[in-house]
């Protein structure tokens, strides 16, 4: 592991325990084993690693979803990316509201389209292979249904994962909800 992974293991863990607020720099470095300055070469201040952590969490969203056949019907793909996106949510909460509560406090909330772009990108690309397929309404376009549909599911789980109690019942009311909606507005067939 490099000097900057180590600081960004290092600053998850001190902001995990912590909190963004009461962590100090002198946390990371102490956690991270390297010199204060070291710090400083990576990133100028503990709210510029905010998007270095999102970087993660999206690495794991991503890795969750290529999981997911291509061969697969629209169907079955978009019920398998509400699933990926919601275990992921449910598994790394703490991450996502750290990311949230941290990104939002600095100028580095306008990355955030960056950081997502390998997601979209994978959705786009799943999204031109149904329309291309009929499995989806021909009018769909894909660069901005790639976007809604992450912005979606993920406002679905975090609302569930995040913001609410996570009863096993009401988390599945509102994926089997999500993934009726999803279908209706590709104009897919309903989703399983």
């Amino acid at each position: 592991m490099d000097k900057r992974e180590r600081i960004i293991e290092a600053a998850l863990d001190v902001f995990q325990e912590l909190g963004i607020e009461k962590a100090k720099i002198s946390d990371i470095v102490k956690r991270a084993g390297i010199a204060q300055g070291t710090f400083y070469l990576y990133f100028p201040s503990k709210l510029a690693l905010m998007p270095a952590i999102a970087e993660i969490m999206v690495g794991r969203i991503l890795e969750r979803l290529q999981e997911i056949r291509p061969d697969g019907s629209a169907r079955d793909q978009l019920g398998s990316m509400v699933e990926a996106i919601f275990e992921v949510t449910e598994t790394h909460r703490d991450l996502t509201a750290l990311i949230y509560s941290g990104i939002t406090q600095t100028e580095h909330v306008r990355e955030w389209e960056a950081i997502y772009d390998p997601i979209y990108g994978w959705i786009r690309e799943r999204l031109e292979q149904f329309r291309e397929r009929g499995e989806i309404r021909p009018t769909a376009r894909p660069d901005f249904s790639a976007r809604l549909v992450l912005g979606l599911i993920e406002t679905a789980a975090e609302q569930n994962f995040l913001y609410a109690s996570a009863e096993a019942d009401a988390v599945a009311g509102h994926k089997a909800e999500l993934k009726q909606f999803l279908a209706a507005a590709l104009g897919s067939e309903p989703i399983a």
